[in-house]
């Protein structure tokens, strides 16, 4: 598919961590696991960085939910039952997003998210970041209905694993196949910031929790149940909190060092040649990535500098807490 887009040197400039306070909006699978509650609240927590300008409602399917669609409207149910914790309302910026996953370039999803992104986009002169955390189906949707967008954003996606794994079978990046192609081939200025090998790096502990999340406040409360409630978590246990290092990336990019690099492809291989862990045996394919020098730049994330990343973020809950921070909207 042939979408207008950037040439590689003014992709390159957008590909430049940025500097100063920068208008963000979110797309967010909340309701699937821990980590996107922990994300939301690190944005609004970061008003100096941030105009959080909206929160989009991404599907997604699993033992959470019934279906992809169910799956966006639990996450959407989150965010409001966040905003109620956190005693702001999200009224005017939360939206629903798509109803499922792309079968389709010729059959985007049209929702409210994808209409919204769409508008904020096309309607200044600044670049609008967008923060992806979850399946692409919004972001690719939008793309193919207002193929324009390309060049107005800037797309940061925790997604897929890092090059050195034996596989790409990760859940953002396998939720919505198509959409993850799409967004690796249109050119669209994207950093990378891949899951196992890189923000695998960023472990915490149900002791921490306890420490530096539980005291704060109501919300406090909130995030710390759900770290401790997550199913997987075993005395002695370590958990990431995966979607907070793109907002990370964005404070301070040498929290998450990052270099430029051919945008990749995603290979599908047989399961019979399957190299390493996959933890969707069951599937009839396994994931790789697939490399031509000649496409287009992205920046791609290779490691995490995981103590000042906790540090800033348990800081600013206490700081909340203590009335220090105030949540703002606009710029």
């Amino acid at each position: 598919m042939k979408l207008p887009g950037l040439n590689n040197t003014a992709l390159l400039e957008k590909l430049e961590p940025p500097k100063g306070r920068i208008r963000i909006v979110i797309d967010t699978d909340t309701f699937n696991e821990i980590d996107d509650q922990f994300a939301i609240v690190y944005a609004l927590l970061s008003p100096d960085k941030f105009s959080v300008e909206g929160f989009y409602a991404a599907p997604f399917f699993n033992t959470r939910s019934s279906s992809p669609k169910e799956g966006m409207e639990l996450s959407f149910d989150e965010m409001l039952r966040l905003s109620g914790k956190l005693g702001h309302c999200f009224d005017d910026i939360a939206f629903h997003g798509s109803a499922g996953f792309l079968q389709s370039y010729k059959e985007p999803f049209d929702s409210d998210a994808v209409r919204h992104l769409i508008t904020l986009a096309m309607g200044s002169k600044d670049p609008l970041y967008v923060v992806a955390i979850g399946a692409l189906t919004n972001i690719a949707s939008a793309i193919l209905i207002e193929p324009r967008i390309i060049e107005k954003i800037v797309l940061v996606w925790a997604g897929g694993h890092a090059f050195h794994w034996p596989h790409t079978n990760e859940f953002n990046l396998r939720g919505d196949l198509l959409a993850s192609r799409l967004i690796l081939d249109s050119g669209v200025p994207l950093v990378m910031i891949p899951a196992y090998g890189v923000t695998t790096h960023l472990r915490t502990t149900v002791l921490e929790m306890v420490t530096f999340v539980e005291p704060q406040g109501e919300i406090g409360r909130f995030l710390a149940g759900r770290f401790k409630d997550y199913e997987f978590l075993k005395t002695g246990g370590s958990k990431e909190i995966w979607d907070i290092v793109t907002l990370a990336y964005l404070i301070n990019s040498d929290w998450v060092p990052t270099y430029i690099t051919a945008s990749p492809m995603i290979a599908q291989q047989p399961p019979e040649k399957e190299p390493g862990p996959n933890p969707y045996p069951k599937e009839k394919y396994y994931l790789t990535w697939s490399f031509d020098n000649s496409r287009h730049p992205i920046r791609y994330a290779y490691y995490v500098q995981r103590d000042p990343i906790y540090h800033d973020l348990f800081n600013k809950l206490e700081r909340f807490t203590e009335g220090q921070i105030q949540i703002k909207q606009n710029r």
